[in-house]
């Protein structure tokens, strides 16, 4: 194959080298301005053709190989989270309540380097290679990939294929979470403002409470999961806040409710949401309160091609055997990336970061949130076993037309 001499160590050095930088110095979505200054300058200095300021500070580098055609791309997120960080590493954020708590620093570090060896091939390679970096993939509902392609990120190379991966601290390093069709879900918010009418707490008859209605929503929106769904349909309701009152003895005359709703089908999605606002306007008029219903349509589904499924999976094997492809299932986790996967076919796939002796990693978005340095060269190398494999997949493909 094409990388079979490469130098793992310097890849591995490499790739470590670019991840603590960018774990130390983390930016929030919008504001990946020294992230995609960092991300440019290591492409240019690669010799890549370069256009930074898509969707905002999205960064694209074009690789042309010994052919212009078919052209693949590969994406990586840049953004960090609002979380301050707790693992005691000696390369933590230096931005005190900014922290890489889902791993895009490892994305953006791992294409980097895979961009950086891929240039030394660039007369074998059959094709273009776009590598594309992504700001904003945690602005959920609004994202980062709808504006890059607003703004003609693959105006000049539209590509056959798409391709990304994702840290998942539920398998081992080593592994990789590979599946057709849906893998991550629809990710919806909302937001409720209930409307009651205030009164002193020890006369409740003379007012309408707010928390009462919010109380009995929340309740109620459960029985849309348990009794308006198919059991063998992925469907989830969360009411992740819940404001209301100023004072211990006074009956608020508002509430206001915060949530989520994740579905993996989109049969499924329009139905719930329909539940949704039956069962808020129902609930809240039955107890004479008033809702306000936001409902936010956010990240679609990230449905997997078949096709390139198929070809990632055989390109996992060929290089690390069939133990390295474990059994997964969909995550009703929201992923932007499904933007990419509405216009072109593709894969998302997940890349195992825990050592195999933990059994209860932490999760992502935790504080103490960690990734094995040593599932880095994985990640460089699967970019790269993508990019062979799925070039040579199209042009057997062309060939067959």
């Amino acid at each position: 194959m094409m990388f079979d001499s490469i130098d793992e160590g310097q890849l591995f050095q490499r790739a470590r080298e670019l991840r603590r930088h960018l774990h130390q110095y983390p930016e929030l979505s919008g504001e990946e301005r020294e992230t995609a200054e960092l991300v440019s300058r290591v492409l240019v200095d690669a010799g890549l053709e370069v256009t930074t300021g898509i969707g905002g500070y999205g960064v694209l580098g074009v690789l042309k190989g010994k052919q212009t055609s078919p052209v693949i791309a590969l994406r990586a997120d840049m953004d960090a989270l609002p979380i301050t960080e707790a693992t005691g590493a000696d390369f933590a954020s230096t931005k005190q309540g900014v922290m890489h708590a889902c791993g895009h620093d490892a994305h953006t570090a791992m294409l980097l380097t895979a961009a950086e060896e891929l240039a030394k091939y660039k007369e074998e390679i059959d094709g273009t290679v776009l590598f594309v970096f992504q700001p904003a993939e945690e602005d959920a509902p609004v994202g980062g990939a709808a504006k890059m392609l607003e703004e003609g990120v693959f105006q000049m190379y539209p590509p056959d294929a798409v391709f990304a991966q994702h840290v998942w601290p539920d398998l081992p390093v080593g592994t990789f979470g590979v599946q057709s069709g849906p893998v991550m879900g629809n990710s919806d918010r909302f937001r409720i403002v209930i409307n009651g009418a205030g009164g002193h707490a020890s006369m409740p008859h003379q007012g309408v409470d707010a928390i009462v209605a919010a109380t009995q929503i929340t309740q109620a929106l459960q029985t849309i999961v348990s009794r308006n769904t198919d059991p063998q349909d992925a469907a989830v309701i969360t009411v992740g806040k819940l404001e209301a009152g100023e004072r211990y003895n006074v009956i608020p005359r508002e509430a206001v409710l915060e949530g989520t709703v994740r579905t993996l089908d989109d049969e499924v999605k329009e139905n719930v949401k329909a539940r949704f606002h039956q069962v808020v306007t129902s609930t809240a008029e039955a107890l004479g309160t008033e809702a306000s219903i936001n409902y936010m349509d956010g990240y679609p589904a990230t449905v997997n091609d078949p096709e390139f499924t198929d070809v990632i999976k055989n390109a996992i094997t060929h290089s690390y055997g069939q133990e390295a492809l474990p059994d997964v299932r969909p995550s009703l986790g929201g992923e932007d990336f499904g933007r990419f996967l509405q216009h072109y076919p593709g894969v998302y796939y997940w890349l195992g970061i825990t050592d195999p002796s933990v059994k209860k990693p932490k999760p992502l978005h935790d504080p103490s949130f960690h990734i094995e340095e040593e599932a880095l060269l994985y990640g460089v190398k699967q970019f790269m076993h993508t990019v062979e494999w799925s070039l040579d997949a199209l042009q057997r493909k062309g060939e067959n037309v």
